[in-house]
């Protein structure tokens, strides 16, 4: 398969493609520069795509993977900073532009989007209820689903959670940061979430590109930070206290039984456990068992 990717050096797009590279695809990535030179797990070719501009021809791809997302550094909700005009021009009407010429070369799309188009609900959030999303991110991701969806292309649109994984190079992964607080002794603030590891969202990618189409949500884990941090300190041996456990009764899980009943699985607390022993190799930290 010849396969074109947006966002492929990001934190979550380098998973897509090396899930790509490690099925046999060709893979183009198109991005601003050429990546650094081993940062895939092979070859890949390189467009210059800016979402600010026109998109390359796409004629000649067998598929498009969407997970470009212009914003502040380490921040999605939010990320648009002081600029909300400027965030919409670069991300919604930048993905309209690349669906516009999907669609003139025939291509279908896989487009990561997100849980923050949900924004609140009541109970489990499910890919049939209405969407209200209370954050700009949101709005986007939505506006940009919806776009694509109405186009009458064929699409696959993944709405992820939260994507760990760990790092390429050059990287810092997602935790880095509680990490090296929890380390320093500094107080941690409670919080729970949803997590999907990068490989197995890069799966749900998979099914898209054998035919897969439609709106699917894509969650793993339910993660309290205090059962990370314990996980991380019995691993390392690294110091600190524990935050309090976070109250669960305001977080909406997501439901995955459409995905499911597409024979996906999520890798759950092993591969969880087996990420942060591959963090702490990738740190020079020796891993002290579970």
């Amino acid at each position: 398969m010849r396969l074109a990717v947006t966002g492929g050096t990001g934190l979550v797009g380098r998973f897509i493609v090396n899930e790509a590279l490690r099925a046999g695809d060709r893979v183009t990535v198109l991005i601003r520069s050429v990546p650094v030179p081993g940062f895939f797990a092979g070859e890949v070719a390189h467009l210059a795509y800016d979402l600010n501009a026109e998109p390359p021809d796409l004629s000649g791809f067998d598929a498009l993977v969407h997970a470009a997302f212009d914003h502040l550094p380490g921040r999605y909700r939010g990320g648009e900073g002081d600029d909300p005009a400027g965030f919409l021009a670069r991300n919604l009407d930048g993905s309209r532009r690349l669906f516009d010429q999907a669609a003139r070369a025939g291509v279908p799309v896989v487009f990561l989007s997100s849980r923050a188009v949900y924004g609140p609900q009541d109970g489990p959030l499910d890919e049939g209820m209405s969407c209200r999303p209370d954050t700009l991110y949101g709005q986007a991701k939505l506006a940009a689903e919806q776009a694509l969806m109405g186009s009458g292309q064929p699409a696959l649109v993944l709405r992820a959670t939260g994507v760990y994984g760990a790092p390429g190079p050059g990287q810092r992964h997602k935790w880095a940061d509680l990490f090296d607080d929890f380390a320093a002794g500094q107080p941690i603030a409670p919080r729970i979430g949803s997590e999907v590891h990068g490989d197995d969202l890069a799966a749900a990618v998979r099914l898209g590109l054998d035919g897969l189409r439609g709106v699917y949500n894509v969650s793993d884990l339910l993660l309290d930070r205090r059962d990370l941090l314990a996980m991380w300190a019995r691993i390392t041996g690294a110091g600190g206290t524990l935050p309090e456990r976070a109250d669960p009764s305001g977080f909406r899980v997501m439901r995955t039984d459409r995905l499911a009943a597409r024979g996906w699985r999520g890798g759950g607390i092993d591969r969880l456990q087996a990420t942060l022993r591959d963090i702490a190799a990738q740190a020079g930290i020796a891993s002290r068992g579970r």
